[in-house]
């Protein structure tokens, strides 16, 4: 199941100024890979899609794409409350 559209891969990456072939070589995949998941020809695992999403420094964005705004807001409200509960919070993001 794909957690992101194909085309936010893209978009993270471009908004990143990285090439394929520079998200390949930070992913230890090839180029091809790369086409693939962002053409969604083929699935990104959860451990990648982690990655590439760090790599992208796409945290924030990825967090609101995949669990909506409201999700979101109610999550860094709490994380104003307990800071400690931020630094879990943002580790589930990628455990998800």
């Amino acid at each position: 199941m794909n957690l992101l559209n194909p085309s936010v891969l893209r978009n993270f990456r471009k908004s990143a100024n990285l090439t394929q072939e520079d998200m390949a070589e930070e992913l230890n995949i090839t180029q091809s890979h790369v086409s693939k998941y962002e053409s969604g020809r083929k699935i990104l695992d959860h451990e990648t899609l982690a990655r590439w999403i760090q790599i992208t420094n796409c945290e924030v964005h990825a967090a609101l794409v995949m669990f909506g705004a409201e999700i979101c807001a109610q999550a860094a409200q709490l994380a104003t409350l307990a800071p400690a509960f931020s630094i879990g919070v943002g580790r589930l993001l990628f455990i998800m």
